[in-house]
């Protein structure tokens, strides 16, 4: 949010800061019901793909013709995807479409279904930003389009995770690097927990694993959650940097987007076949689960997750980045912990958490992930890697549209 714009904010009557208060349970309600219907249609999808693996991962490359042709027909503002929320934020745009919507809801089954290795986190933000940017126009008081957006896109990632502490300080964080958008917090709160709480009533699943035993702060755990962070920022450092060259490479090598999506979307799918037959598909919750269940994970889980997402979202497949960011952090968290001499369970957490921060380029929202998802006994050490890993990058970023603003 522009400085002019926080400072006008911070003169809100009561009867505005009320009226957003009021849409905000509106917007988490109808949030939380898009995100539902959004999240049970998808991880029944992923059972179907499970079940009928060898006869759909072949298509991929099909599926990716249709995921063209649907946004070349239909797209137009919406194309832009995530990068016009930011747009938005940014006051560089005024408009998001509702048509982005089921745009973005069906091409992205289309993805998951087929065995693409994406996310769902980048869909229910733009669900959610869309939705409350679009009832804005129902309510009359100032700056209401960034107020709005934020609302919306904490809504929209508390409903999906139902996280909703950690949702906030998402929608806060991310646009701007470095500036916290906390105008208007109220709203936001509101809409986030009744988001979070409407997905919940709904039946879709949180995944959650209650660490109970907090690790002894000592100058030697200290050094070692010190170089966790720097393991950890880098591998989302590395991320958000080949997920940026690939984004390029594939549009200059391939300038049709059907020869893209075609060629690139048949070469994924031999990889996925070739490698541990679809264990890089989909989300990557079969890694989380495993990583936290005293499941079979491989040292080069994390690395293999991150380079077919790559490929995935570089051909033009549709999905977030989040998820698979957290099975990446996760399953290097267990390859880690041996080397480290710490819990294993302990160091997928911080993984988990701390590769999405410096992904993100967030720094307060990975650290509540860490205590809505495994609880807050260990907040110090989620506090000591999120700040590391996130300091660690602060350039690179999964989100094209994000700015930086270092003092």
């Amino acid at each position: 949010m522009h400085l002019k714009n926080i400072k006008e904010s911070t003169s809100l009557s009561s009867f505005v800061y009320m009226q957003l208060v009021v849409s905000a349970i509106v917007i988490g309600m109808v949030v939380g019901v898009v995100d539902t219907i959004f999240g049970r249609t998808l991880l029944w999808l992923g059972e179907v793909r499970s079940q009928y693996f060898s006869y759909l991962i072949p298509f991929l490359g099909l599926a990716g013709l249709l995921i063209v042709y649907l946004y070349q027909r239909f797209g137009g503002k919406a194309n832009q995807g995530m990068d016009l929320v930011f747009k938005v934020g940014h006051e560089e745009e005024n408009e998001i479409p509702l048509r982005l919507i089921p745009l973005v809801t069906v091409t992205t089954w289309l993805t998951h279904l087929f065995g693409g290795s994406a996310g769902r986190e980048g869909v229910a933000v733009q669900l959610g930003a869309t939705l409350s940017h679009y009832l804005s126009r129902y309510v009359n008081v100032p700056n209401k389009s960034q107020f709005f957006l934020l609302t919306g896109m904490a809504a929209g990632f508390a409903g999906l995770f139902q996280t909703p502490m950690a949702a906030v300080f998402f929608a806060a964080e991310v646009l701007v690097v470095g500036r916290l958008a906390l105008t208007a917090i109220a709203p936001v709160v509101v809409a986030s927990f009744t988001s979070a709480w409407t997905s919940h009533g709904l039946g879709l699943e949180k995944f959650a694993v209650p660490i109970k035993k907090s690790l002894d702060m000592t100058p030697e755990s200290f050094v070692k959650l010190v170089i966790l962070g720097l393991c950890f920022g880098l591998c989302g450092n590395l991320f958000a940097y080949l997920l940026g060259k690939g984004k390029k490479w594939a549009a200059k090598q391939f300038e049709n987007p059907y020869w893209r999506i075609g060629i690139l979307g048949l070469v994924a799918s031999v990889l996925f076949l070739a490698l541990h037959l679809g264990r890089y598909t989909g989300l990557g919750t079969n890694l989380i689960s495993a990583s936290f269940t005293g499941g079979q994970i491989y040292s080069y889980d994390w690395l293999l997750k991150l380079l077919l997402t790559v490929i995935t979202l570089s051909a033009g497949y549709q999905g977030g980045e989040v998820t698979p960011l957290f099975a990446m952090g996760a399953s290097l968290g267990v390859a880690l912990s041996g080397l480290i001499g710490l819990p294993m369970e302990l160091v997928a957490a911080l993984g988990y958490a701390s590769v999405f921060g410096s992904a993100t380029n967030t720094f307060l929202a990975p650290i509540f992930i860490g205590g809505e998802v495994f609880g807050f006994a260990n907040t110090p050490a989620f506090f000591i890697v999120c700040g590391i890993a996130y300091a660690l990058n602060r350039q690179n970023s999964i989100y094209g549209g994000q700015k930086v603003e270092l003092s």
